[in-house]
């Protein structure tokens, strides 16, 4: 390993593969491929009854659109200089990828939530990921371009000292930090939580659990049972219940053993295909009902598809061959207090598979209808949390020494993130274009539900 001082060297050279400024130097190229041919080329391995809710999902406004298009955004960060200074990237670190979770312990951290695209890359990509969504949401919340270009600039100054901090601590100390809800920054919930936290005296992780219990099952006849919502969350039939329940098996093998022995004192209940998120309708999702031999405790495990991250086409080829063992492995890497039911398994057709606890969130960030001030603040937030995640896999000196000691950086990334957000824009009108043409499948009359 060379010397602080050489990996601070290091980061100073990578400025002459990419300077700070030439991150905010983006035009797409004449042989940019059609963002529609993009998604295409994705639902080619998706459940086909599912795609016109993706679109619909996509279409409802940029930033959805964004959220679901890190396949068109990784390509065009391809043609960008690259410092050559490799993270664990999160792969798609959308303001909308953070957030509030309870922790094991009962405690609330602030981190990443998402990590199907996981891929070690270049560090700037997350970075002008998140920057991007962050100045696309501005501008859709009515926000002046000065004002999204604040909250971007913010965003990428909180990761530049959240970095050169972590450059200065030991080994163990950056691995053990964690980033909660910062005094003072507001992280509005979606309408209703907040009263529904106030009536309910059980601790964090309990009371977590009973809302999922609430929302996703009922019990008419006295027994606990996922309640359908098609399509967004369906009972599945005797066979695939069945094959659920062998790869459940396959998947408690790649627990650790005491990960295992925790798992036998719960019984599996019953199972329902779910539909998540924006970017993943389409692939194969499950949620898995189990409670506690004794108590009757529920515990809820997602089973997702794994695919090849969009950023592979771009990179290196991931070192995981099992799609799920590569999220597993990136999600443990860069998250502050890992899910201890992560696990995956092969399945059916060879597909890949990861589980994980239901995601246990105390509320979901409402950026929409953000305010300027508290959009600017949950920003910062999101930056250091990136930074935090990058530090564990990076090297956190080098990109220190990289980031220098002015907003160079973060100034490029409100420039970059201010003229992709005309491109995202660009994006969405062709796609909501294709749809009333009736060139994509669409969704049937009614609103849209949220992801």
């Amino acid at each position: 390993m060379t010397t602080p001082a050489g990996r601070a060297d290091l980061g100073r050279a990578a400025r002459r593969q990419a300077s700070r400024s030439s991150h905010g130097l983006w035009i797409p190229g004449a042989d940019r491929l059609d963002p529609l041919t993009v998604l295409a080329r994705q639902a080619a391995t998706r459940a086909p009854e599912l795609l016109p809710l993706r679109y619909e999902r996509m279409a409802a406004s940029p930033v959805a659109f964004l959220r679901g298009a890190a396949a068109v955004m990784a390509a065009d960060l391809a043609g960008q200089p690259r410092t050559g200074l490799t993270v664990q990237l999160c792969g798609d670190a959308h303001l909308l990828n953070f957030g509030v979770s309870t922790a094991p312990d009962g405690s609330s951290l602030f981190d990443i939530g998402d990590f199907d695209e996981t891929l070690p890359g270049p560090f700037e990509w997350d970075v002008k990921r998140l920057g991007a969504s962050i100045a696309v949401a501005a501008l859709d919340n009515g926000h002046s371009g000065a004002q999204a270009r604040r909250a971007v600039r913010a965003a990428a100054e909180a990761y530049r000292k959240s970095m050169r901090r972590s450059a200065a601590l030991g080994e163990l100390d950056v691995w053990y930090e964690q980033t909660g809800p910062a005094d003072g920054v507001p992280l509005p919930v979606r309408p209703g939580q907040h009263k529904r936290a106030e009536t309910e005296p059980a601790p964090p992780r309990q009371r977590t659990a009973l809302r999922a219990l609430e929302r996703l099952t009922d019990a008419p006849d006295g027994r606990r049972r996922l309640t359908p919502d098609p399509p967004l969350l369906e009972p599945l039939g005797r066979l695939d219940t069945a094959a659920l329940r062998t790869i459940f098996t396959g998947y408690r093998s790649t627990l650790p053993e005491a990960r295992r022995t925790l798992l036998d004192r719960f019984a599996f209940v019953e199972a329902a295909r779910k539909v998540t998120g924006i970017g993943s309708v389409g692939t194969r999702c499950y949620v898995v009902l189990l409670e506690g031999r004794n108590t009757g405790e529920p515990l809820f495990l997602q089973i997702k598809e794994a695919e090849r991250s969009v950023l592979e086409p771009h990179l290196r080829r991931s070192a995981y061959a099992q799609q799920g063992e590569r999220v597993v492995a990136g999600q443990r890497l860069l998250q502050a207090a890992g899910d201890i039911f992560l696990g995956w398994v092969t399945g059916p057709e060879g597909r890949h598979f990861y589980w994980r606890r239901l995601r246990d969130t105390e509320g979901s960030t409402a950026v929409e209808g953000m305010p300027p001030d508290s959009l600017y603040a949950y920003a910062k937030l999101c930056g250091t949390a990136l930074a935090r995640a990058h530090a564990r896999s990076g090297d956190r000196v080098a990109i220190a020494h990289y980031l220098g000691g002015t907003d160079a950086f973060a100034r490029a990334i409100a420039d970059f993130a201010l003229r992709y957000s005309d491109r995202n824009a660009a994006d969405h009108a062709a796609l909501t274009a294709a749809l009333a043409a009736g060139r994509l499948p669409a969704a049937g009359p009614g609103p849209v539900k949220r992801p």
